[in-house]
């Protein structure tokens, strides 16, 4: 007698229902390829490695950097939204110690507040995202270039968010460069582990583990009056891990190719300058001299 499977058994007796199907297409879809898998490895190493760098004492200034990046996404974070709910932003502030602040008048409060912790794990799951692809991770490269813009303007009175900023800038201009924007993809996807990781962290320490009366819980739960802020702080939390695991997600269903056919849509969608790829003609000279007067004037602003 012929050996049936379940599936084939369902088929046939008609079991398999809208859900059924729903379940085997997601199945299908959330199973990496060889290339995701690699993909995965990498971000679980990222992982492992920022715990380790986190607490080493001498060892920890490696990831400094990155520790201040996501600073700067978390008080962008919380500008963006000040500006959506009509504030007016006077200034953004990075201070050697890790620690941040936006100062703005105006807004929504309960938008604003939260908006620093979620807004900047929304971008980490991201970037994470991206990274599961070349020419995604290209495009995050640009939507960072324009946080970057936005955050010089509101800083401009800071000198280590312009020492920041501009050293990110030419990390990303380098691995654009190297290996056809694969280390591109790579550098994007430790920026969008770095940044999950470290709200996780962040919440745990100010919120959790000891109360910071300064913290944005803190104030949350002053504003509102309901919950103490630790009950914020676990929320914000789970929200967090949440958006760590859409990240990944999102990249497994999104992005299928594998690395050959990674590499051939990156050498048609904006390539290295002076590859041998034809699809440079598509960005005339006009396009690159209006792109270097509008950096310029802005740059001027600041």
């Amino acid at each position: 007698m012929p050996y049936l499977d379940a599936d084939t058994l369902d088929t046939l007796v008609g079991r398999t229902g809208p859900e059924q199907l729903f379940v085997r297409d997601f199945k299908e879809k959330i199973t990496p390829n060889e290339t995701q898998r690699n993909t995965l490895i990498v971000a679980g190493v990222y992982f492992v490695a920022i715990c380790i760098l986190w607490h080493v004492p001498y060892l920890k200034v490696i990831i400094y950097p990155f520790k201040l990046l996501t600073v700067g996404f978390h008080e962008m974070s919380h500008a963006f939204v000040g500006l959506l709910t009509c504030a007016r932003i006077h200034s953004i502030e990075l201070d050697p110690d890790e620690g941040g602040a936006t100062r703005m008048s105006g807004g929504i409060a309960w938008l604003t507040l939260p908006a620093g912790y979620l807004g900047s794990s929304f971008i980490g799951a991201c970037l994470i995202a991206c990274g599961f692809n070349t020419n995604a991770s290209k495009v995050a490269s640009i939507v960072m270039a324009v946080f970057f813009l936005f955050t010089l303007w509101w800083a401009r009175r800071n000198w280590l968010s312009w020492l920041l900023i501009l050293g990110m800038s030419g990390l990303i201009v380098l691995f654009w460069f190297v290996a056809e924007g694969v280390a591109l993809r790579y550098f994007v996807l430790f920026i969008g582990v770095m940044s999950c990781m470290y709200v996780v962290w962040d919440v745990i320490d100010d919120t959790l583990a000891r109360k910071v009366n300064t913290s944005d819980a803190s104030e949350f739960a002053r504003l509102l009056g309901c919950c103490p802020s630790r009950v914020w702080g676990f929320i914000w939390l789970i929200v967090a891990i949440v958006f760590f695991a859409l990240g990944v997600i999102v990249g497994l269903v999104c992005f299928k190719q594998n690395l050959e056919q990674q590499k051939q849509d990156s050498a048609s969608f904006l390539p290295v300058p002076g590859s041998n790829s034809a699809a440079m003609g598509l960005l005339p000279n006009s396009y690159l001299s209006c792109l270097i007067f509008v950096s310029l004037s802005v740059m001027n602003l600041l």
